[in-house]
């Protein structure tokens, strides 16, 4: 297991703004997993590790994007229809053997190479556009005019050429690369082991579905949907379960986590109430470097490590924990497991809403969307919003952005929208 060195982080007590906490991982975290060689069909979802550059053009040869004709554009007529005998054949897999002469035809079908290759035919009409007549056992076809030079041919190398950095390092592995892969012949991969991710909660007040709950007792909702975002993300997980509101405890179950995963995660246990431990642990067995960052929901958000260990504290509020993970733990997840493209993708949409902020402070709102008579998307605020509503992330289609510099939204305005779908596997 690769070690995270002790300056990774800036120690700090008060709040963070979240983009300072983002470039902080982006400029103090790297891959810790090793890498491995796959065969090709076990490599959907891992991260690729190394560049996959293309050691042949696809296609291999010019060929024919239509069922049609295979003819030289400037043969044909463009005032009027050309008349042209079929001379050959060409099919996928079978080309036509030689080169065809000037003033005819070959029958070809799509994906056959064009005869006689860059030198042969340069243009091929579509079967639907001709009309063919036999005249003394020689079949004729017939053109209409209009089409234009290289109609209908797909180019060497149009694909991929040879050389080119088809994928590169760090990129997630879906059937589109897969496929793309295959195409280049490739029959293994070299790419991440998958990161593996140790899981806790804390409290007195938790219990695991399935068992009976004393007063004042809630089940625990958040390691369970964290663990299912762990595996949205590929990561291998490890479940340390609930551990009780003790300091010894707490820092006991942090060794041993630290000693068998990549990185830890908890929820709850960060705030500063007297039974609040996880931190004081934390710093008995490594750093703590920030805990608060200005964001809502979810301020109290920890990043530190046990031992050469990455550590990650989430709040205890679900919906606040699950807004925290996609923004913010996990591009540093994605970081850790050697990937590169970090940040989801937010798109403008238009807010059906009003709503007043602080300032200084980076908040998301729980929108679904309606699409208005123009078509476009509006976004329509959830009508729960508090920090514990985990049922307002069920009724969610996404979160609404709005900046630190941001203290009113009015409907109308156009906001960064990030759908859920964005950050599912």
């Amino acid at each position: 297991m690769a070690q995270l060195s002790d300056d990774c982080f800036v120690p700090g007590e008060g709040l963070i703004p979240p983009d300072d906490a983002l470039a902080m991982l982006r400029t103090r975290l790297s891959p810790v997993v090793e890498t491995l060689r796959l065969p090709l069909r076990e490599c959907a979802g891992r991260i690729l590790a190394t560049d996959l550059v293309a050691n042949r053009n696809v296609p291999p040869h010019d060929n024919s994007a239509v069922d049609g004709y295979a003819v030289w554009f400037d043969d044909l007529s463009t005032e009027g229809e050309t008349v042209l005998p079929v001379t050959g054949r060409a099919a996928a897999g079978h080309p036509l053997d030689g080169m065809p002469e000037r003033r005819t035809a070959t029958r070809i079908f799509t994906g056959a190479p064009i005869p006689g290759g860059t030198g042969g035919p340069d243009t091929v009409m579509m079967q639907e556009d001709c009309t063919l007549h036999e005249d003394r056992g020689t079949t004729y076809v017939t053109f209409p005019p209009g089409i234009r030079r290289g109609a209908n041919r797909r180019s060497r190398g149009e694909d991929v050429a040879e050389g080119e950095t088809v994928i590169r390092a760090g990129d997630r592995l879906r059937p589109q690369e897969i496929g793309l892969a295959a195409s280049l012949g490739a029959t293994e991969l070299e790419v991440f082991r998958p990161l593996k991710v140790a899981v806790m909660s804390t409290g007195d007040e938790v219990v695991d579905p399935g068992n009976p709950t004393a007063e004042g007792q809630i089940y625990d909702a958040n390691r369970h949907a964290l663990m299912a975002a762990l595996g949205d993300l590929g990561c291998e997980v490890e479940d340390f379960g609930i551990v009780p509101d003790d300091r010894a405890r707490i820092a006991e179950t942090l060794a041993r986590a630290a000693g068998s995963c990549d990185a830890i995660m908890s929820t709850a246990g960060m705030s500063v109430g007297e039974e609040d431990h996880l931190a004081a642990a934390i710093r008995d067995g490594g750093s703590l470097y920030f805990w608060k960052v200005a964001i809502k929901p979810g301020r109290p958000i920890a990043f530190g490590q046990i031992g050469g260990t990455p550590f990650i504290g989430l709040p205890g509020n679900p919906a606040a924990m699950m807004v925290t993970f996609l923004r913010m733990a996990r591009p540093a997840l994605l970081t850790l497991a050697g990937a590169r493209d970090l940040e989801p993708r937010l798109y403008p949409v238009r807010a059906g809403f009003d709503h007043r902020k602080k300032a200084r402070r980076r908040e998301y709102v729980r929108v679904f969307l309606e699409t208005a008579p123009d078509g476009t998307p509006v976004a329509r605020k959830h009508p729960r919003s508090g920090a514990g509503i985990l049922s307002s992330m069920v009724g969610a289609d996404g979160l609404v952005e709005l900046p630190e510099d941001m203290t009113q939204l009015s409907e109308g305005m156009v906001v960064p929208y990030l759908p859920f779908t964005e950050v599912a596997r």
